[in-house]
């Protein structure tokens, strides 16, 4: 376990300057790199958080609101609306889960399964425009995944 620094080392720190702070740079790298995807979902129809949603029912459909809910960290609130504008363009549709009345189903539809090939375009664009390696990114990814680890501890 890392150890705390000492307060002789942070005497020397102003640690309320604004370019030191781990808040600042992830709110500021956030934003940009999202506006990075902006272009590339526009012709798809889609927004960042809906592209989200799409990524995970890629990876598995039919899924449940619940699961959606936990896999995306959203509350089931803010991802309702997305779902419904989803729907609405044809690429998921919701309904009762057969196995569990009580849960919504959502499922891709043929038009959202086949947006999937449109979408492997994303990710080489956007690993291009950063000018990172895979393994960079790879590393980035794992240390981000330790502070959101250690944030909602």
């Amino acid at each position: 376990m890392p150890q705390p620094p000492k307060s002789s080392d942070l005497e020397e720190v102003d640690l309320l300057a604004l370019d030191r702070q781990v808040c600042f740079a992830l709110a500021v790298a956030s934003r940009s790199v999202i506006a990075l995807y902006r272009p590339l979902l526009d012709p798809m129809g889609l927004t960042h958080p809906q592209y989200l949603v799409m990524l995970a029912l890629w990876e598995e459909s039919p899924l449940s609101v619940k699961q959606l809910s936990h896999l995306l960290q959203l509350d089931p609130g803010t991802l309702s609306p997305l779902l419904k504008r989803l729907e609405s363009a044809g690429y998921v549709t919701r309904r009762r889960d057969p196995r569990d009345e009580r849960a919504l189903a959502v499922e891709l539809t043929d038009a959202g399964q086949s947006l999937r090939t449109e979408a492997l375009k994303i990710p080489p664009a956007i690993i291009a425009r950063l000018g990172m390696t895979l393994t960079e990114l790879e590393s980035l990814h794992k240390n981000l995944t330790r502070v959101i680890t250690a944030a909602t501890s």
